[in-house]
């Protein structure tokens, strides 16, 4: 499924920085996109297709942990981590829903531009400003897509951080001293 070794290193201590790197930054980006259209419209179909990468990445990383977990000791950290790093891929599938909805809202409240390039009309950053149900269904439609994009990323964050810490506590637990060691 995926590659275990890169360069003689186990690959999930690689693959695991994008992971921690991606998930936060792709959470941000769904977030303010969400409470911005002008920004999801700015980031466009890379909105999604980003928050796509870290989805495919998240079992990707996973893999090579349970590879690495069969080769290592097995303790009660270890264990816990191996629990937690289990419950990344529905959030990482959320962000994923979310910036599809966002990028997609991004588009459909898009301003109207004159054939020279000019905004046509009066807009606000929910997109055009006009009257009527279709503006106001979207206005709606927003609203719940900023609110489900601030706790899916804020739930994705949390985890990420929960399963990093675990996995620091079963890699380093017990292996240094508060004091420093006598060379």
């Amino acid at each position: 499924m995926s590659p275990t070794v890169v360069d003689g290193l186990p690959a999930h201590i690689l693959f695991v920085h994008f992971v921690v790197v991606m998930v936060p930054l792709t959470a941000l980006a769904v977030v303010a996109g969400a409470v911005r259209q002008r920004w999801a419209r700015r980031m466009g179909v890379l909105l999604p297709v980003t928050a796509l990468v870290t989805l495919a990445m998240v079992p990707v990383t996973t893999h090579a942990g349970e590879w690495l977990e069969r080769r290592s000791g097995h303790s009660p950290l270890l264990r816990r981590h191996t629990e937690l790093g289990d419950t990344l891929l529905p959030w990482a599938l959320g962000l994923f829903l979310a910036a599809t909805v966002v990028w997609w809202i991004g588009r459909r409240t898009a301003p109207a531009v004159a054939p020279d390039g000019v905004d046509a009309g009066s807009t606000t950053d929910a997109g055009p400003a006009r009257s009527g149900g279709g503006w106001q269904r979207a206005g709606w439609v927003r609203t719940v897509a900023v609110v489900a994009a601030v706790a899916i990323g804020a739930g994705a964050v949390v985890d990420v951080y929960r399963i990093g810490e675990s996995g620091a506590k079963a890699a380093w637990e017990g292996t240094t001293q508060s004091a420093p060691a006598s060379h």
